[in-house]
């Protein structure tokens, strides 16, 4: 179909009169029922405006105080006083007197005080010092070393035994020391054991003592 065709169509004017017609029909409702006076007091409603006011800045802050001046009092000058000599003074007149002869009688000499010393402490002498070994010390308790059975067996008739002791503060034997013994070894271990148990005078102190033991076969 060309175009002078499709201008010529009723149906395509048809539906143009009807739109036209339609809104004719709304507009004309409009006015009757009030929608259009509506809409106008709508339009017409006060329209609120806020004012917002400027953010002032803080005012600055006062400016300093002036610096005081320093008010200088005028210098007084000091009158300079000029030196005046004092009026000439004559010297009074002296007088001579004679000399007067006094008698002066020597004081006799102080005696003087000499307070003496005290004496001098009296000091005890010393004692005289111990000896490192002791002899001739005396036991107060224990028996006698028995005489050996070997030695009688063997015809020992006598024997000599020097010995050195320790003995402690109490006066008791802690060791016991074999210097020499003839004939030898014969009777050190009788005196040993016997020596042992002895007890002597306690001195507080330690000291070493020797003792000679002799031995004699009595028939």
């Amino acid at each position: 179909m060309d175009y002078a065709r499709r201008q010529r169509d009723p149906t395509r004017h048809l539906l143009g009169i009807g739109f036209v017609v339609l809104l004719h029909a709304l507009v004309i409702y409009a006015l009757v029922t009030g929608l259009a006076r509506k809409a106008v007091e709508v339009i017409k409603k006060p329209i609120t405006a806020t004012i917002i006011e400027e953010i002032k800045a803080p005012p600055p802050p006062p400016p300093p105080p002036p610096p005081k001046k320093i008010i200088e009092q005028p210098k007084v000058e000091v009158p300079v006083q000029t030196y005046v000599p004092p009026p000439d003074i004559p010297p009074p007149a002296q007088t001579v007197t004679a000399p007067t002869i006094s008698a002066v009688t020597a004081e006799p000499p102080k005696q003087e005080y000499v307070i003496a010393p005290p004496p001098p402490p009296v000091v005890a002498p010393p004692a005289p010092p111990k000896p490192a070994i002791r002899r001739g010390i005396q036991r107060i308790s224990g028996e006698d070393p028995s005489y050996p059975r070997e030695a009688i067996r063997a015809g020992v008739a006598k024997g000599r035994v020097l010995v050195r002791l320790l003995i402690d503060e109490k006066g008791n034997v802690t060791e016991v020391n074999i210097v020499s013994s003839d004939p030898p070894r014969v009777f050190d271990r009788v005196v040993r054991n016997a020596l042992e148990e002895w007890k002597f005078r306690p001195e507080g102190e330690k000291y070493t003592g020797e003792i000679e033991i002799n031995f004699q076969l009595k028939d």
